[in-house]
């Protein structure tokens, strides 16, 4: 009886004990379920770090500092210790991925065991061509990727990128860069997948399925249309909703529909009046109610402050905050912990409602119970091994052959003939510079062009390569003068003055010690709570140091309203505020000897800039150029390596390689010798001042860290080039924005002077061989709106080395309700052929792929005639018919 008894109390203990375990922490149950019981057992303040991310770790932290919880961090190196992150290892700075896994690990402890409801961050960071961390492998540049316009590559890029995230521990990534560019002045060019819908969405499914497959979330960005009004980044947006939904929103849409994408990052532009963080349209309407999203959306980062600082649509950080999660965000992504105190009141205050906060958090959570966070939190430290027996070396210079875009051949000049040419130079920074593009990581044992051409010797024993400089992509002709050569009553640096006035009247609110002069107060002023954003001025004096005797050009860049002074002299007077400018005059100097120095600045309107130059230490470029030349003279054939500045926030107005490379090339085209050009970049180059004068172009992009070795098998044609251009290369600047996929004009394409034709057309590409794309069938000509059409090619290497083409797909409406675009890509497929071999290539096309909004706004297949075109670019179409939709 008592044994029975016992039986029945350990039964009743159990299920007690079961019965009071969490819903959220029973993985039997379904995910909604948990994430209901979840949020109702949360308190505001844990609810509100759900909806806060932040780059960052437990490095020093207060005590109780993340009591609450936090969304994620994006993990950064460095070591631990102090606060309530006491108990964590030491790490280098220089951590590996191994120390990464545990590094996570622990601060995954921290969340589970020393936080109220132990609910687990999510590990975020970024990959667009590779994870950024050290030892992760960078693929090629995303538009490198696009212009391979070969889907398996890209499965097989982003597989092996997702693989080496996960192994990290990272489980949700900011990327890929979904916008469409359609303006290549835009300096995140780089980042996309190029001007064209179709492409941008195809190449970014291949991306994101990869990841989601393997349970790590993807956020595309940056929702919607960051590229404005002649390229600038993040720009006002006025277009109209019928161009948006059926260019810029359209691979947004497939990047949820298709490869169901968990998340995703809006912009910093504004859309028709509204922020793109804070916009209703765009976030609820469109997004969550039309579209169904049931990921999370979040900022980018400190993007929710912009109503306040830029776009004035706030009038302070809470009710920035506010607007935004109103508007449908539902994640606030800062850079500091600190700025939580900024954009947390309204989560307490009543104007954020429950229920928009509750759906905010939902979205979180459900995310983190799919990522299998409260089952798994942990990196299983012993898979990190598998990364030694991972290597995408190959994959990485197979993906950068595949990318490289031939794009002007005479007389065969490439490949090089080793048995014709003996002695060869190459000239140009970026042939041993290794530039890897934007947000990229620090590569994986880099390979410069230089080193990929020294690993061919064993190849080629009697070709002498010699490497000269010569001229630089980013070549200084001024640098900022330094604190070392500055002083002030014996203390290194300049005195400065404030003013809250613009014309140094009176006595100043504030004087400090600067160390230079290098500034940029875009946001406000140099002290906000003393000085107007639109309405200061700025004294600096001192005493500058003579580093040599001899002529020395020393003066002002910013955007005017500028003066500078030395031993009381006006040296620049520029105080008419007008525009950007840099101005220099020679002064003379003996050296050592210290110089009285005096530089006056106003700002009338606001985004001000001010730096202090001179050109002591610039390379000599003339002395430079010149040993460039001579080691050309001597030389069987010259390479030329020329590149391009760009990046985020980095527009170009001007699209050529800049005055000193193309002199350059004008130079080294005068020897008669053969000459070959390589582009490194991410955009479009325009080429009138040199294009006819060289004998190849071959366009690389920003390769990734074995791009030294492809580009050198490239130019003695080990491998043969296949890439298409993502992008149309216009002549001049003053044809932009052009895309090949323009609407109708009314009247004609043409400027007066200029022809509106590009230099180089989307998808253009050459081979080292010769292809004929031949006998297009059609599975029917007459299809309904459900219909599926079958398109078959055939497509013959007639040249005589091995290669790969792209067989190009475009429709033309030949007559609709609404105007439609002259011609569009529709599908697309790279085939792999030896000399003389011949293959049939079938492209599918569905009658969806020929939807558009009619009049009443509504996707709609309308009947008619519709021209199929095949081909190896937008302007080679050679073989056409026709099929009709009943």
């Amino acid at each position: 009886m008592r044994k029975t008894f016992l039986i029945a109390s350990t039964l009743f203990i159990f299920n007690c004990s079961f019965a009071q375990k969490p819903k959220y922490k029973d993985p039997s149950q379904p995910v909604e379920v948990r994430v209901k019981d979840l949020l109702s057992r949360m308190t505001p303040e844990e609810k509100f770090w759900q909806c806060f991310m932040i780059p960052g770790d437990l490095d020093n932290i207060q005590e109780g500092q993340y009591k609450h919880g936090i969304f994620g961090l994006q993990v950064s190196a460095g070591t631990k210790g102090g606060g309530a992150a006491g108990q964590l290892l030491q790490y280098n700075a220089n951590e590996d991925a191994e120390k990464l896994t545990r590094k996570i690990n622990s601060i995954q402890k921290f969340f589970i065991e020393e936080t109220r409801l132990g609910i687990p961050i999510i590990p975020f960071d970024e990959a667009l061509h590779g994870l950024m961390r050290e030892g992760a492998t960078s693929f090629p540049q995303a538009i490198a990727l696009a212009s391979t316009f070969n889907l398996q590559t890209m499965h097989e890029v982003a597989n092996a990128i997702a693989t080496e995230t996960k192994l990290r521990g990272i489980r949700h990534i900011l990327t890929p860069v979904i916008n469409v560019a359609n303006d290549v002045r835009w300096g995140r060019t780089e980042e996309t997948y190029g001007e064209d819908t179709y492409l941008t969405s195809q190449m970014g499914i291949a991306f994101m399925s990869e990841f989601e497959k393997q349970n790590i979330v993807t956020t595309p960005k940056h929702f919607l249309a960051n590229v404005g009004e002649g390229g600038r980044d993040s720009y006002p947006i006025h277009w109209s909703k019928r161009y948006l939904e059926e260019t810029h929103l359209y691979p947004f849409k497939k990047a949820f529909s298709v490869a169901k994408s968990r998340s995703v990052m809006t912009a910093y532009n504004f859309l028709d009046g509204r922020p793109a963080t804070a916009n209703h349209w765009l976030l609820t309407e469109k997004l969550k109610n039309e579209w169904k999203f049931n990921g999370f959306i979040i900022s980018d980062a400190s993007a929710v402050g912009g109503p306040t600082v830029l776009h004035r649509t706030a009038k302070d950080y809470p009710d920035a905050a506010a607007q935004a999660m109103n508007a449908g965000l539902d994640v606030i992504f800062q850079t500091e912990y600190d700025h939580y105190k900024l954009f947390s009141p309204p989560f307490y205050d009543g104007r954020i409602s429950q229920e928009r906060i509750d759906d905010a958090v939902s979205r979180v959570l459900r995310a983190k119970f799919e990522l299998g966070l409260f089952e798994k939190p942990y990196i299983n430290e012993q898979e990190i091994k598998q990364l030694v027996n991972l290597n995408h070396k190959h994959l990485a210079e197979k993906s950068a052959a595949e990318s490289f875009v031939l794009l002007q051949n005479k007389n065969n000049t490439l490949p090089i003939n080793s048995k014709t040419y003996k002695n060869i130079v190459i000239i140009g920074s970026d042939a041993e510079e290794e530039r890897l593009g934007g947000y990229s990581g620090p590569g994986n044992k880099k390979v410069s062009i230089i080193d990929g051409l020294n690993n061919l010797k064993k190849r080629y024993p009697d070709v002498n390569i010699t490497y000269v400089k010569g001229v630089s992509w980013h070549h200084k002709h001024f640098d900022i003068i330094p604190s070392s050569y500055l002083n002030n009553n014996s203390n290194q640096g300049l005195k400065v003055e404030y003013f809250d006035n613009v014309n140094l009247i009176g006595q100043p609110v504030e004087t400090q010690v600067t160390p230079h002069i290098n500034n940029s107060w875009t946001l406000g002023s140099p002290d906000d709570s003393k000085l107007h954003f639109d309405n200061y001025s700025i004294r600096w004096t001192g005493e500058i140091k003579a580093p040599k005797t001899g002529t020395i050009d020393i003066g002002l860049q910013g955007n005017d309203g500028f003066r500078l002074f030395i031993n009381n002299e006006l040296i620049i007077d520029k105080w008419e505020k007008l525009s950007y400018s840099t101005i220099t005059k020679p002064y003379q100097i003996e050296k050592d000897k210290s110089y009285q120095i005096k530089v006056e600045f106003r700002e009338t309107r606001g985004n001000a800039q001010i730096k202090l130059i001179w050109n002591y230490g610039i390379t000599d470029y003339a002395v430079e150029f010149q040993k460039a030349i001579t080691a050309a003279k001597t030389a069987d054939y010259i390479v030329f390596v020329g590149g391009i500045h760009e990046g985020e926030f980095q527009d170009r107005a001007l699209l050529g390689l800049g005055t000193e490379q193309e002199n350059m090339i004008n130079e080294l085209s005068s020897l008669n010798k053969p000459l070959s050009v390589i582009l490194v970049g991410g955009s479009a180059i325009t080429m009138t001042n040199w294009k006819d004068k060289v004998d190849g172009i071959l366009n690389v992009w920003y390769p990734g860290e074995e791009g030294g070795n492809a580009i050198a098998k490239t130019l003695f044609g080990e491998y043969n080039p296949s890439g298409k251009l993502p992008i149309t290369y216009p002549i001049h600047e003053g044809q932009l924005p052009l895309t090949y996929n323009h609407h109708p004009t009314g009247r004609g394409d043409d400027y007066h002077n200029l022809s509106g034709e590009p230099l180089y057309p989307f998808g253009y590409g050459l081979s080292y061989t010769q292809f004929e794309i031949s006998d297009l069938q059609l599975s029917k000509k007459n299809l309904k709106s459900t219909d599926t059409l079958n398109v078959k090619v055939k497509v013959k290497n007639i040249g005589t080395r091995d290669g790969g083409e792209v067989v190009q797909l475009y429709i033309k409406d030949m007559l609709s309700t609404v105007g439609r675009p002259i011609i569009e890509l529709k599908g697309f497929e790279k085939v792999y052929l030896k000399s003389g071999e011949e293959k049939v290539i079938s492209l599918n096309l569905s009658m969806e792929d020929l939807a558009f909004l009619n009049e009443d706004m509504n996707w709609n297949v309308e009947k008619g005639e519709y021209r199929i075109m095949i081909g190896n670019s937008s302007k080679n179409l050679p073989l056409k018919e026709s099929i009709y939709v009943q």
